[in-house]
Parts: structure tokens; C-alpha cells; sequence
């Protein structure tokens, strides 16, 4: 959903949960989540947000010029790295102790490369049902290009970097490549197959193409 603030159009996604007060919460790469009680109206969504909009501004134009200076990553225990959409800590994802950097970088690819496989596998495991697929085989692969593919032999491949996303950004791309299984190209009856399923599929698009060059070591 998208909502204009001062002149300004920002995407926002929309959590509704049971909760009593509304929250608005912006991440350390610029997505703004609003979550909100369930059966909560649009108008007090966004007047809610609005009411916040300079705050929300700021926050958003110190981010914007904070990505304008390379990041070098730092491979010790206060480097930080995405995983599901969140910051961690090296320490909180990989085991840390006296290891050199290139071990430390060998190590985390790994946890990610295994994370990946293992969510990846769940949410198949989910989807293939809805959809009445079954891939032959799932791989997980180093892409700078591509976040998943399908073959003609119906073997499907996530980039490991997909475990730095969002949840629900993942379960985008497997639905994705999971329709690949009934439709190899994008035509009108993929993407509703894709919709279908997941009716915001958009949001997520936006998502990885404003925030995958992030979501990287």
C-alpha cells in the first residue's frame, strides 16, 4: 500500500494482529511496517501515519544518505547482517571465537546457504499442496542475477541470500517458481496463479528490487 506524505509517495506494508494500539515501525533499510488491530479501516491507517509524517520523513532521509556510503561489512562480533529481515549481530548468527576473518565469511555463507535450504524446503512443503505441484529437486545456489529459476525438468533453485529477506518475501519467490511448474512463462495465467495465492505478490517485487542490493555479504 502506498501513502503520500508531504509530496512524498512511500510504500508501506500492513500488519494486522491482535494488538490493541497501533504501531509504526521502520526498518533499518527503509521499509515501513504499520501494525494494527485487526479491523482497523484504511482512513485510520493513514491518517494514524500521516499524523507521524515528518517523523516518519526523517527517519527515511537519514536512511536514504546513510546507503549512499559503501558499508563495509565488519566480520566481528558487532558486524551486523540481515537474517529474516532483521539485523543481528555476527555473534547471534555464527559461532565467532578465534576465527579469522575468511573463516568467519566461509562460516556465515554457510549458515545462510543451510538456513536458506531448510526455509525454503518448509515453505514448499506448504505451498505445494495449494498449488498441486511438486518440484524434483530444490538446490540452493550463488546468483547476482536471479533469486530463483524453475527448470523444464522441474527442478527449482533459491539464491541463499533469500534467507536475509522477510518471510513473506521468501514465500513470494517460492510461490513464484513454484507457478513456473504449471506456467514456464509469465503470462497472464501465471501471474494470476500467482495472485491466487498471494494477492499482494507486488509488494514483495518492490521489496526485492528496492532492497536486495542489502542483502548481500
Amino acid at each position: 500500500m502506498r501513502i503520500e506524505i508531504e509530496d512524498t509517495s512511500i510504500e508501506m506494508n500492513i500488519e494486522y494482529g491482535n494488538r490493541t494500539k497501533i504501531a509504526i515501525h521502520i526498518d533499518s533499510v527503509g521499509l515501513l511496517t504499520v501494525k494494527v488491530p485487526n479491523g482497523t479501516s484504511k482512513e485510520v491507517i493513514v491518517s494514524t501515519v500521516q499524523r507521524h509524517g515528518k517523523q516518519i520523513l526523517k527517519k527515511l532521509q537519514g536512511i536514504a544518505e546513510a546507503r549512499e556510503t559503501p558499508k563495509t561489512r565488519e566480520y566481528e562480533d558487532k558486524g551486523k547482517f540481515l537474517y529474516l529481515g532483521k539485523e543481528y549481530f555476527l555473534h547471534e548468527l555464527i559461532d565467532t571465537g578465534e576465527l579469522s576473518e575468511d573463516e568467519l565469511k566461509k562460516n556465515l555463507k554457510k549458515f545462510y546457504y543451510t538456513s536458506c535450504k531448510n526455509i525454503v524446503e518448509k515453505r514448499i512443503h506448504q505451498y505445494q499442496g495449494l498449488l498441486k505441484v511438486k518440484p524434483k529437486s530444490i538446490e540452493v545456489i550463488d546468483s547476482k542475477t536471479k533469486w530463483g529459476s524453475c527448470s523444464s525438468g522441474k527442478k527449482v533453485c533459491f539464491n541463499y541470500r533469500l534467507a536475509m529477506a522477510p518471510l513473506e518475501v521468501i514465500d513470494y519467490v517460492v510461490i513464484h517458481e513454484l507457478c513456473h511448474l504449471i506456467h514456464m512463462n509469465h503470462d497472464r495465467s501465471f501471474w494470476r496463479r500467482v495472485g491466487s495465492i498471494m494477492p499482494d505478490y507486488k509488494e514483495k517485487e518492490v521489496y526485492l528490487a528496492r532492497h536486495g542490493q542489502f542483502m548481500t555479504l
